[in-house]
């Protein structure tokens, strides 16, 4: 069954909104369709973005890769850093830490995975830990960093050594941070090269067709009027077609993650980069801190029932004294997503669709990923009921995957605050406390097909978070123990020579991509234009409240 517009083809497409979203799916849409669509990006000087989306996870440079984008020339337009890890600080208790790494830990047998085998060698009094085994972890901890075969004439920069067999790698698993202002200018130029159609404007009304509801056009303040087939909705959490005009409907996750206020700062970098995001868990939420190559993007998560905004801004401030690039501001925000992500002729995308607290880095991830699922069932012929359908649901089981793995880490803490007691004690999503209470029981984790976060990464979690199980697969005890330091010292000792042979993040930077002082120059910039247009600091009108 066809639900049409029109004559139902659809090949005018008209976004509405800019920031990440809006230049991420229009860099795509130009990319894959080039002169196949007639797409039209609306945005605003006068409406701010969050502007706090610094952290990415692994899957960014696959998409990268299939818009062609050439990595040394993003990093040093954005001011990049590379990510290996997230560093979770006093998340169980208070002076604990552990390192949840985005690569391989061990090898893994087609019956028992490795850290089966590392339970064994605990139980046997081998003293190391699960990060031991894994090289963006034991790479992180020493802030450390390379690329295999970049082309690069320093050869103890190459990370031949895993060519070896019992490693099968051939490259770190490696993220980014960068400044999310810069990125989105960065995909601005790369998309307006290739025709797509920028309109400054804020938009007044959103037109709707009076028998089916599907809108028709957006009528700007000028009087403009942008007619369209196909509409993105990238106008942050206000979501101006989805909610407003087409009342979607939103479902609340915050009986689940009670975070709902951050107060973020920029402030300039007091050391050299370090590769991972730090996530340092306080009385009321947790801190970030994120290294960028002439930053430090950092902010407070917290509750309001818990904190208030005063109390915020002071622990911020407080534990981060390096001067100054923008003074604090406050983002509300609310945990949960729009009921249906395609609604009619409307597909709503970043902040518009949904929001789960950056706790993980995967904000700019699900934006991706939903445009990469967009450009897969996109609707030439007419907009299909099955495929809008489909399309939600894979959309509704990726975002309560992740939740329910930001979730794990407010659950499973021995801290005695309230909030944290609260969520201790808390009912939990569907599946979330089977996966932990098998864990618990067997040391079994698994991932399924469609899903974002690996057994890796459900292992170093549970552990770090102080799920300690109690048994662990049988068949690791037919090891001996000299075959059992076979197999670890087998894993360990190349990591170590790699680890070791690995110059710093910040000389990898600086030969590999660093960026001009013009680049993050450009940003502040604009950043102050923009103040002197509405008397606000870029930011705060991109609130993420519905």
């Amino acid at each position: 069954m066809k639900l049409a517009t029109g004559n139902g083809r659809i090949r005018k497409v008209v976004i509405a909104g800019g920031g990440t979203a809006g230049w991420v799916a229009a860099c795509a849409l130009t990319h894959q369709f080039r002169d196949m669509l007639d797409i039209t990006l609306v945005e605003s000087e006068q409406v701010g973005t969050v502007g706090v989306g610094e952290s990415t996870i692994p899957t960014i440079r696959t998409f990268h890769k299939l818009l062609q984008i050439d990595e040394r020339e993003f990093l040093s337009s954005v001011a990049g850093s590379f990510k290996l890890a997230i560093s979770f600080e006093n998340w169980t208790r208070p002076g604990a830490r552990y390192i949840h790494p985005f690569g391989t830990t061990g090898v893994n047998t087609w019956s028992v995975d490795f850290h089966q085998f590392w339970l064994e060698s605990r139980r046997r009094g081998i003293k190391s830990e699960l990060g031991d085994y894994c090289l963006e972890t034991a790479a992180a901890l020493k802030d450390r960093f390379a690329l295999f075969n970049t082309g690069q004439n320093t050869q103890q920069w190459s990370m031949r050594w895993t060519k070896a067999a019992s490693m099968e790698r051939r490259d770190v698993s490696y993220a980014y941070h960068f400044d999310a202002g810069l990125y989105a200018a960065f995909m601005r130029v790369k998309c307006e090269g290739r025709g797509l159609k920028r309109i400054e404007g804020k938009i007044a009304q959103v037109r709707q067709d009076p028998e089916n509801g599907f809108v028709q056009a957006l009528v700007l303040e000028d009087g403009q009027v942008i007619e369209g087939d196909l509409f993105l909705d990238c106008t942050g959490a206000r979501a101006l077609l989805s909610e407003q005009a087409l009342k979607t409907g939103f479902e609340d996750w915050n009986h689940w993650l009670p975070s709902n206020r951050a107060v973020a700062l920029q402030t300039e970098a007091d050391g050299p980069p370090v590769p991972y995001t730090r996530a340092i868990a306080h009385e009321a939420g947790w801190h970030w801190k994120i290294s960028l190559q002439h930053r430090i993007g950092c902010g407070i998560v917290f509750s309001d029932a818990h904190m208030s905004d005063d109390e915020a801004t002071a622990k911020l401030l407080a534990e981060n004294p390096a001067k100054r690039l923008r003074e604090p501001w406050i983002i509300p925000f609310r945990t949960g997503r729009r009921r249906k992500a395609w609604n009619k002729n409307v597909i709503a995308l970043g902040l518009a669709s949904s929001f789960i607290e950056p706790l993980e880095s995967t904000s700019i991830h699900l934006t991706l990923s939903a445009v990469t699922r967009l450009v897969q069932f996109f609707p030439f012929e007419g907009i299909s009921e099955a495929a809008a359908e489909r399309y939600n649901e894979v959309s509704r089981m990726e975002l309560e995957h992740v939740r329910n793995f930001v979730v794990l880490h407010y659950h499973l803490n021995q801290r005695d605050e309230p909030l944290w007691k609260q969520c201790r004690e808390m009912e939990l999503p569907p599946g979330l406390g089977e996966r932990i209470q098998v864990f618990r029981e067997t040391g079994y984790a698994w991932q399924g097909e469609d899903e974002l976060f690996r057994l890796d990464s459900w292992t170093h979690c549970m552990l770090g978070q102080g799920v300690v199980p109690q048994n662990h697969h049988p068949l690791t005890r037919a090891l001996s123990d000299a075959d059992l330091k076979t197999l670890l010292d087998g894993v360990r000792k190349p990591i170590d020579a790699a680890v070791a042979a690995m110059p710093s993040q910040q000389d990898f930077i600086d030969s590999y991509c660093r960026a001009p002082d013009s680049a993050w120059e450009k940003m502040y910039a604009r950043a102050r234009q923009h103040e002197q247009v509405t008397g606000k600091v870029a930011g705060v009108g991109g609130d993420l409240k519905q």
